[in-house]
């Protein structure tokens, strides 16, 4: 009688777990997302969840979809070595059309914890630790070639990074999908807990997605990697890369109101467009220039 009941408990609970994935699945599929053309090749998507109808929550998604030809519109990084800036202060000193925080960084020193390599210049180096070993956001890399970009994965050996062709490296994750294939996530409270957070997506026609969920408010709750994972995957995306999140996830796009901050970041813990944090560097769209 025990093990009918304990079965019968598993088999439900199970049920009611794809039963949801499966309604929220459906929901993001049928959002109607409102659409704002940025630019040739750039369109920004957003929409507030705000009846806790997706993760049984309160959502606010914000996200880009570019392009990916390294034509019109093409991708750079944007870093310092030492110093923290705001995301749209990045974006406006390098004339993009939009920006998103990067990697993660050094708070007390400045400058990134992860390797950083802009136009063949290396900016950072992986601070790694007491044992030699990397951090998860250091085992793969955001890679910009000819104004386009991929994600690399680390190939588990001590000097990945600096073997890698491309002038513009930026080490990030954790990754949450390569290729139509998830991840092993551990879990962490990094991982488990709804935190604010940065993802770029990469789809099969090549089509880029940069996106931020808003968090730590009522209006938001933010989501999980595991959560997250599957909302890249819901917006068709075969492969994605976890960013820093939290407090310093922003998107910007110039010429947008509120000083181009579209999402609600938290760090003066406001619902409002004021709260950016600063951070070490930046994945840039900018407009290709002509020779």
């Amino acid at each position: 009688m025990f093990k009918k009941l304990f079965f019968a408990v598993v088999l439900f609970t199970a049920s009611f777990s794809a039963f949801g994935q499966n309604a929220d699945s459906i929901i993001i599929v049928k959002t109607e997302w409102h659409k704002n053309r940025i630019a040739k090749q750039v369109v920004l998507f957003q929409h507030h969840f705000d009846q806790k109808n997706l993760f049984a929550a309160n959502e606010n998604i914000s996200f880009l979809e570019i392009k990916n030809t390294g034509r019109k519109a093409v991708f750079a990084i944007g870093a310092e070595e030492k110093e923290l800036i705001t995301t749209s202060n990045f974006g406006l000193r390098d004339t993009a059309i939009a920006a998103v925080n990067g990697n993660f960084f050094d708070v007390k020193n400045g400058g990134s914890v992860d390797f950083v390599r802009v136009n063949g210049k290396t900016i950072n180096t992986n601070h790694l630790d007491k044992n030699g070993n990397r951090a998860r956001h250091q085992e793969a890399a955001v890679v910009i070639e000819n104004g386009k970009i991929s994600i690399q994965k680390w190939d588990g050996t001590s000097d990945w990074e600096t073997k890698l062709a491309a002038k513009d490296v930026l080490l990030n994750g954790p990754l949450l999908t390569l290729n139509h294939i998830d991840e092993k996530l551990d879990t962490t409270g990094f991982s488990r807990l709804r935190h604010p957070r940065t993802c770029l997506g990469i789809k099969p026609n090549g089509r880029v997605i940069l996106l931020t969920v808003d968090g730590r408010n009522e209006n938001s709750a933010g989501m999980s990697l595991f959560e997250l994972t599957k909302l890249m995957r819901w917006l068709g995306c075969a492969s994605a890369l976890n960013f820093d999140g939290g407090g310093s996830t922003t998107l910007w796009v110039n010429g947008m109101p509120d000083n181009g901050v579209v999402n609600y970041p938290t760090d003066n813990k406001k619902w409002d467009h004021e709260g950016q944090r600063k951070v070490a560097n930046v994945i840039l769209v900018k407009k290709q220039v002509r020779r």
